[in-house]
């Protein structure tokens, strides 16, 4: 199992333009090696990275011999990158790679395992030597290689570690979740997580710092100063967002074995132009993909349930579906005689939550029906500890 450590370095004003010279020649060798790669399949060639990479030596020295001043992973990585994402488009996994943009793209680049050292809270980087780090490695293991990166103003470095697997304790307790705009996520045992809105909370003074760019001359220091300023903004807002996920997705994926949660088609609701910014603050996308991949970690499973299965109008305890349920009912209310929750009020996120972990409980084997009978998630829980 590989993991990666993001560290925040301490670099001294000679170092940081170590940095972006180095970031610069990666970004220069991956726009080279893009053109040629266009040039020559054009010319119905079949380029590969390592041609490339040969056929930019034999020139590096006469034509570029200012890319000699940084570390040479900085114009070896990119060709190997490049290789891996004209893999990926051609196996129709990703987009065509693009060229980069020195405003646009973000500054980084790649140190092997032999081009670096670790010390305590420190590392060393070819032809500049020891770099300060914020804290120690966390992890215990084979240091794979590691990614240095500029977010805003500051400098990080993701040290990928080589760790052994470990035994996964099984866990018999099941969960079903459901997300949304007016809390995050609903779980079953009735918990709710507060969707906290950190770009809405932060929109009037970034809306603030954006219009104080604009108004800056083209160019100038202040306009610099202003493009960083608009930079922390979303840097911080993006900390903020991502403690959350990070902190719920972990204690879910440490307390429950098997997950149920809504198949959402994220791209359509991002089309959706007055709910779009909400749920791009809310980062639905990102929460599943945190817990699907802690989850597997630890042992569990994610049961997607589909996403057209109707959880919010339909009883978790009897089944009956309320057809003409609109968006601004924010309670359920059962209208079957014999249902034990017979006109009696229930949270709707709630009620879907419980109907999302009885449907993947379903999908499993684990039950037959998706209504339990249960005034709660009892009776799942049994049908788990049983199985």
């Amino acid at each position: 199992m590989i993991k990666a450590h993001k560290i925040r370095l301490h670099p001294t004003p000679e170092q940081a333009i170590y940095f972006a010279k180095a970031a610069g020649t990666a970004r220069f060798v991956w726009n080279w090696a893009l053109a040629e790669w266009n040039r020559q399949y054009e010319a119905g060639l079949k380029p590969t990275a390592l041609k490339l990479k040969k056929q930019f030596n034999d020139i590096r020295r006469e034509q570029f011999p200012w890319t000699w001043e940084v570390t040479k992973n900085a114009s070896d990585q990119p060709f190997l990158d490049l290789g891996k994402a004209f893999t990926a488009f051609f196996e129709g996994r990703a987009r065509r790679p693009k060229f980069k943009s020195k405003k646009r793209s973000k500054p980084s680049f790649y140190l092997a395992n032999d081009q670096l050292e670790l010390g305590d809270h420190r590392i060393w980087v070819p032809k500049l030597g020891w770099v300060n780090m914020a804290e120690k490695v966390r992890f215990a293991g084979k240091v794979t290689g590691a990614r240095i990166t500029r977010t805003a103003d500051w400098w990080f470095v993701s040290i990928q570690v080589e760790i052994p697997n470990t035994i996964p304790v099984k866990k018999p307790a099941a969960v079903g979740i459901d997300v949304g705009l007016n809390r995050l996520a609903t779980l079953s045992t009735g918990e709710g997580v507060e969707n906290q809105a950190f770009l809405k909370t932060a929109l009037k003074k970034l809306r603030r710092a954006n219009k104080r760019l604009h108004r800056r001359k083209a160019g100038s220091k202040k306009r610099e100063q202003a493009r960083r300023q608009v930079a922390r903004l979303h840097y911080r807002i993006t900390c903020l967002r991502d403690d959350v996920l990070h902190k719920l997705t972990t204690r879910l994926a440490t307390c429950y074995g098997i997950i149920g949660i809504e198949d959402l088609h994220l791209k359509g609701l991002l089309k959706n132009r007055k709910l779009a910014r909400s749920f791009s603050d809310a980062a639905l996308g990102k929460l599943l993909s945190l817990l699907a991949s802690k989850v597997e970690q630890r042992g569990g499973q994610v049961i997607k349930v589909d996403r057209f299965f109707p959880s919010s109008k339909t009883c978790h305890c009897c089944g009956w579906k309320w057809e003409a349920m609109q968006l601004s009912d924010r309670e359920f209310l059962c209208q079957n005689p014999s249902c034990a929750y017979h006109l009696f009020p229930q949270d709707r996120d709630h009620n879907a939550a419980l109907c999302i972990l009885a449907e993947a409980l379903r999908l499993i084997g684990l039950i037959d029906q998706v209504a339990t009978g249960t005034g709660s998630d009892d009776g799942v829980n049994l049908a788990v500890d049983a199985g």
